[in-house]
């Protein structure tokens, strides 16, 4: 049997739209269709299934079609069609973003319907038309202005839960379950507390510290409680810790930055396992975020924000990139090299230049 505990079964935005009945449905629906792809959705001959990577961002597409269908049906319904898929490449081919996208759509969207034809004995799906094969106009190695946004997003539902009081007996035992797996404990030992400590803030405020300061990997790690002024918006980071140790940082935050970190420095008392140590942000196992899984954590949020990732090389140095690409367009070299903590301007200087969105303004105006 396959775990599907960290596949998105049912979206928040497609549970708000359907009753429980519909829901019902749609998860065994989405279960079915998940748990084909992963045993034998690449080669059914040979019970060949698709990566984890490679379904879990497309399930997020597939959801996000399922919902176009309902809007465009005026309800629910899990009869997908081929003219259902016809409709949204039409849709898909009208919106302003790039072929990658598009094309990411269109495999998750010939995916799905191959679960139907081998599950359904739905006909084989032609699409109508594809799209042109592009290089991503988005740099492999930072993240853009839009993303940045959608990674602060992603940050707030990531891990999230509906509210405990707000459930059915039925409902409440579901995510107790899966609570109890989350934080490897026993069923019955979960509490309505561990249903706050799921919507904590650590996450929130490990990213949007990061988003704000560019820590790398190694500060990440290295990150203790007394570098944290919420009162004065930065961080505080002695050379000692510096990652290249050459001098006393003092980096900006912005003010909802420093509100979620004095939300998190107030909840990281409550748990034991911070007893004896001032490191700031550790993983349910208990040891220092470091490269392997901040990637990991990074790719979820990616995944979450629905921002593609396949063709890029998406490491935790993707936001400490951007926020030096874009300090130097919003202020200059100065600001973005104390923001970025570099001993030399030369190190800055791979910054000054002007990020793709900028470019392509500047070839609209140009004509």
């Amino acid at each position: 049997m396959v775990d599907l505990d960290d596949y998105p079964i049912v979206t928040e935005p497609s549970e708000s739209y359907l009753n429980k009945r519909q829901l019902v449905d749609y998860r065994a629906e989405r279960e079915n269709c998940l748990e084909w792809l992963l045993t034998f959705g690449k080669n059914p001959e040979r019970a060949e299934g698709y990566a984890e990577g490679t379904v879990k961002p497309r399930c997020y597409r597939m959801d996000r079609f399922y919902r176009f269908v309902w809007d465009h049906e005026g309800g629910y319904t899990a009869n997908i069609t081929h003219e259902h898929a016809d409709d949204w490449l039409g849709h898909l081919a009208q919106r302003d973003v790039s072929n990658t996208h598009k094309n990411n759509c269109l495999k998750s969207l010939q995916m799905l319907l191959k679960w139907r034809r081998h599950q359904h004995g739905l006909a084989e799906w032609e699409p109508s038309f594809r799209f042109s094969k592009e290089k991503s106009s988005q740099p492999r190695d930072y993240l853009t202005m839009e993303e940045r946004s959608a990674i602060r997003d992603a940050a707030l539902e990531y891990g999230s839960v509906p509210s405990y009081h707000n459930q059915s007996p039925a409902e409440r035992e579901r995510w107790k379950r899966y609570l109890a797996q989350r934080f490897e404990k026993p069923k019955s030992e979960v509490t309505p507390t561990d249903w706050g400590r799921a919507n904590g803030w650590k996450i929130p405020s490990l990213v949007w510290v990061c988003l704000d300061a560019g820590l790398r990997p190694t500060e990440v790690e290295r990150a203790v409680t007394s570098w944290a002024d919420t009162e004065n918006c930065v961080l505080r980071i002695p050379k000692e810790d510096s990652a290249k140790n050459v001098d006393n940082w003092i980096v900006g935050l912005r003010d909802r930055t420093a509100t979620f970190l004095e939300r998190w420095l107030e909840e990281r008392e409550t748990y034991g396992k911070y007893d004896d140590t001032e490191t700031l942000w550790m993983t349910r196992q208990g040891n220092p975020y470091g490269t392997h899984s901040l990637r990991y954590l990074l790719h979820q949020l990616c995944d979450i924000a629905d921002i593609d990732r396949e063709d890029r090389q998406m490491s935790w140095y993707a936001v400490r990139h951007s926020v030096g690409t874009y300090m130097t367009r919003e202020e200059d070299l100065a600001a973005a090299q104390a923001q970025l903590r570099h001993k030399s301007p030369e190190t800055t200087m791979k910054y000054d230049q002007a990020p793709v969105e900028d470019r392509q303004d500047a070839l609209d105006r140009m004509g």
